[in-house]
């Protein structure tokens, strides 16, 4: 209880009590494209962090029961070198390298799929630590995750937050029908079709093809054999700063 206590108060409470200004980006030269989703595993809880109802700078928060069903809109933010190495709530050290966050209720770990609804880019982390705890805030980012999310420019982002079941995840991958794809624009100049081609392959998403219907130059990228590997492109897209793509098949 005592330990449980001092890593709420000392890894949590601090983040509250250091300004913003204190805190701040790797020296490590990262990208979008370096950083990888947090893969969902089955694990019990924490032996540390999960311990409710807590109370931190005079306010009580209570843990959920179970993430199951969890699904909230709000903003997030993030925190980086200033904690860089600390123990988080659950009793990890904290890598600001790593995909994961920090919640108030959610059970540690949880894992989260969050979604900048001013960007559509979207990522999975694993919350293994407690806050944000400033009014109006839902999730605190790992530096990484900021990044990946485009939040570490901005500093708060609007976001929507969904628990992911570990167990379904961890399940056999769910594979698409033949010839699935990705496309990523439709253009009436070939050369259009082809310039936006040539970036998908610069970006390393391949394969990319051009297809004419229908009087339009089509780009798509593909096939793909799963969901996770179709969504995983998808997301890669909105990175560069595209639309979203959709979904084709043939």
């Amino acid at each position: 209880m005592v330990l449980t206590t001092l890593l709420l108060a000392g890894c949590a409470g601090d983040r509250k009590k250091e300004s913003a200004a204190s805190d701040g980006p790797s020296s490590r030269n990262m990208s979008a494209a370096d950083i990888h989703d947090a893969v969902p595993k089955d694990e019990p809880l924490a032996r540390y962090g999960n311990h409710s109802p807590y109370t931190v700078l005079g306010k009580t928060y209570t843990v959920l029961a179970s993430s199951k069903g969890y699904h909230e809109r709000g903003i997030a933010s993030w925190y980086g070198k200033k904690f860089h190495g600390r123990r988080t709530s659950s009793g990890e050290l904290y890598d600001m390298h790593q995909a994961t966050a920090a919640h108030k209720s959610l059970p540690l770990p949880t894992y989260v799929e969050v979604t900048n609804l001013d960007n559509g880019r979207r990522m999975i982390v694993k919350v293994n630590d407690r806050g944000p705890f400033h009014d109006g805030r839902i999730i605190d980012l790992s530096y990484a995750a900021a990044i990946k999310l485009g939040v570490d420019k901005t500093g708060t982002a609007r976001v929507d937050v969904r628990a992911i079941d570990a167990r379904k995840s961890t399940r056999t991958p769910v594979k698409l029908a033949d010839e699935t794809f990705l496309q990523v624009g439709a253009f009436s100049k070939r050369k259009t079709a082809k310039d936006l081609a040539g970036k998908m392959k610069a970006a390393k998403l391949k394969p990319v093809r051009v297809r004419k219907s229908r009087g339009l130059y089509k780009v798509w990228i593909g096939p793909y054999a799963t969901e996770a590997e179709l969504e995983a492109s998808a997301r890669r897209v909105v990175e560069l700063g595209y639309e979203r793509p959709h979904k084709v098949t043939r």
